[in-house]
């Protein structure tokens, strides 16, 4: 029994493994490295497409229209001395190295020669395309450019190639950051230069790394002339580089995670506490920039005395785990002039909660007068019905008409009565109370009047008098 079980996990295992197993489908050696061997190089037509790819990566750009952006890397050779760079160190062929890092040399020179001039002839441009502010680089452009560099390299090793290349043309970006540098390099922006070649420096470095580890994989056979010495030495330089930019991608990557977790409490701060009575807020905007972050606001409405103001939101940062953030708080209508969408943007926000603010007004208003012409109806009423009254009910001397509001703390609510005071010297008898009751909720159109008869200390006229 133990033995048909382990061979029953034997064929599973077996059968697993077959389903991974490339073996079958890769090329002899020699058909694999003619085919990257030939596109190492950048001369004549690969260059000139190189740079046809380069402008129409740069029009995409300049466009920010990402299908613009998507052809330009389908139809782009870069890849090529890359991947002839990860095969030359697989197999220590460092003729073929020297060969690959000279082009993509070349490729990257004419790469950005090609985008600054476009971008120094292009109309003006503000640098607001997404793909274009990519120039950070963090430890997930190191797992795009391996396992983009895994895919190219097993699918230049296998007979059915598909459409991986493309794909991994697509994946790994190398067009875009080569353009960013060169509109960097165009508006004399360093941080867009330096920061879109690290990218760029990158990508390049991690698909030669996959490169270089699916050659060993395949067991390639190294070349017959080999200088282990050497070998080792461009080994240990590349191992340093790949930690080293490991490092600095990672350091990166917590910096971005920061950033986000910052701005993503700094609006839920602004959206739950910066919550006033009679003022709003109209924009605000957080940064974090070398360590120090930021959140600045602008307040319209009822003005808020600062100083309380400040000290108040500061004590709330602390609890919300924003401590040590600056703020900086705005009050009024002032508009920075320097950004046009901004004032365009403010001032459709001052036009939204103006109309807001005077539709509530309006409504408030409407509110009041109803009830001032209902009080106003109500004491009309009520002086022309003491007459009646006093034809009805004789023993009536005066009567006064009052809405009187009564609060109810435990309730939180507030109710307001109708009381009609009547002075009848000579008293009511409960059928006249009933009767006088009837007939004044009919005659006034109120369902629940209540009635005060010969109230004790009231101010009737004839009593101030006396």
């Amino acid at each position: 029994m133990a033995d048909l079980k382990k061979i029953m996990w034997s064929d599973l295992w077996e059968g697993l493994k077959s389903y991974f197993n490339v073996t079958p489908d890769l090329e002899p050696q020699a058909d694999i490295e003619t085919s990257i061997r030939s596109g190492v190089s950048f001369k004549g037509s690969q260059l000139v497409v190189l740079i046809f790819a380069i402008v129409i990566a740069s029009l995409g750009l300049n466009t920010n229209s990402i299908p613009v952006i998507i052809g330009a890397m389908l139809i782009s050779p870069l890849m090529g001395p890359i991947i002839g760079m990860g095969l030359a160190l697989g197999i220590q062929d460092y003729s073929l190295l020297k060969r690959s890092f000279k082009n993509i040399c070349m490729a990257m020179l004419g790469s950005l020669a090609a985008s600054a001039i476009y971008f120094l002839i292009s109309p003006q441009y503000e640098g607001a395309s997404q793909l274009l502010a990519r120039t950070s680089p963090s430890i997930y452009d190191v797992f795009v450019g391996f396992f983009g560099g895994a895919a190219g390299i097993l699918s230049i090793a296998c007979r059915n190639k598909g459409q991986v290349m493309p794909g991994v043309a697509i994946a790994t970006s190398l067009m875009p950051p080569l353009c960013t540098a060169g509109y960097g390099l165009a508006t004399m922006q360093m941080n867009f230069f330096l920061g879109a070649l690290y990218l760029f420096f990158t990508n390049t470095i991690f698909i030669l790394v996959a490169t270089w580890i699916g050659v060993k994989v395949m067991r390639f056979t190294k070349v017959a002339y080999k200088n282990e010495a050497r070998y080792h030495r461009i080994r240990w330089i590349l191992y340093t580089v790949v930690v080293a930019t490991i490092g600095v991608s990672i350091w990166l990557t917590i910096t971005m995670i920061r950033k986000n977790v910052f701005f993503a409490k700094a609006e839920q701060f602004v959206k739950n506490e910066m919550v006033f009575p009679n003022t709003q807020v109209l924009n605000y905007d957080a940064s974090f920039e070398h360590g120090v972050r930021s959140i600045n606001v602008t307040l319209i409405g009822q003005a808020i005395p600062k100083d309380s103001l400040q000290l108040m939101m500061l004590q709330k940062l602390d609890s919300v785990g924003l401590g040590g953030t600056r703020i900086n708080i705005k009050q009024g209508f002032a508009l920075e002039s320097g950004n046009t969408e901004k004032v365009i943007d403010n001032t459709d926000k001052i036009y939204s909660i103006m109309q807001a603010e005077l539709l509530s007004k309006q409504m408030m208003i409407d509110s009041l007068k109803s009830e001032l012409d209902y009080a106003a109806s109500f004491a009309r009423e009520s002086v022309e019905l003491t007459p009646e009254l006093q034809v009805l009910f004789p023993g009536i001397k005066e009567v006064a008409f009052a809405n009187t509001v009564t609060a109810l703390p435990d309730e939180n609510r507030i109710d307001t009565i109708r009381i009609a005071f009547i002075r009848a010297p000579r008293g009511l008898g409960n059928a006249e109370r009933t009767k006088l009751r009837q007939y004044l909720e009919l005659r006034l159109d109120e369902s629940d009047l209540h009635l005060a008869v010969n109230p004790a200390g009231f101010p009737w006229p004839e009593s101030k008098t006396q």
